[in-house]
């Protein structure tokens, strides 16, 4: 979203209330909707424009002026059937850009077949990054998609005091280096000049994998984020 937009938020609970707190910070205009009067209540506070309503039906969007947004997120938490069915009006309504909070794998799979356009999985994303953080090989992991990923680790042994280009990281693990941080410092961009100390932070991305064989590597330390 290069642009400032309107959203348009369904559903308020802790993951709905963080995105749209944190879209309305970004600058774009959101409209905030849930059938709860005392989460509505709550959160009329933190946000500009909340409205209690049951946003499962096409009428009922229509009068709020739901088909006016570029974008609408479906953030509905464990009411499945509501998340669909709020899911299938905005698509009624013509909105060009739908995302929609899944809670199981089934969810998501329906989700799309009715026109979500984007499916998230908070949860089971969470799950893996704590999972593999508690290894105690990555300090943190996100997945690009299901073939890709981002980790942060520290050096392992091999690559200590060695240029990048010296590693032989692309040709032995198929990934790059993307940026270093020093310790007490911030990261920076990684060159194959940049040399990798033993107490260095790196990020680096590949297919998930190669990144896991990296991260397995002997010599990481287990650190937790500062």
């Amino acid at each position: 979203m290069a642009n400032k937009e309107q959203v348009l938020v369904i559903g308020l609970g802790r993951f709905g209330q963080a995105l749209a707190q944190t879209m309305t910070r970004l600058g774009h205009e959101v409209l905030a909707i849930d059938s709860d009067p005392a989460v509505v209540r709550k959160c009329a506070g933190d946000l500009a424009t909340v409205v209690e309503a049951d946003a499962t039906t096409v009428e009922v969007l229509r009068q709020i002026g739901a088909d006016d947004f570029g974008m609408a997120v479906v953030a509905i938490g464990n009411d499945i059937q509501a998340s669909i069915m709020a899911t299938y009006a905005l698509v009624d309504l013509g909105v060009p850009m739908i995302w929609a909070k899944a809670i199981t794998t089934q969810h998501g799979a329906i989700l799309q077949r009715v026109g979500a356009h984007n499916v998230v999985f908070p949860e089971r994303d969470m799950g893996v990054r704590v999972a593999h953080t508690m290894s105690g090989r990555t300090i943190d992991y996100v997945e690009l998609d299901t073939e890709f990923v981002l980790i942060e680790a520290t050096v392992p042994t091999e690559f200590v005091n060695k240029r990048i280009a010296d590693t032989g990281v692309r040709q032995k693990y198929d990934i790059t280096v993307l940026c270093v941080k020093r310790p007490g410092g911030r990261f920076t961009y990684a060159t194959q000049d940049t040399v990798l100390n033993e107490k260095d932070l790196v990020v680096v991305f590949g297919p998930t994998r190669k990144a896991e064989e990296f991260a397995a590597l002997p010599g990481h330390r287990t650190l937790l984020r500062d």
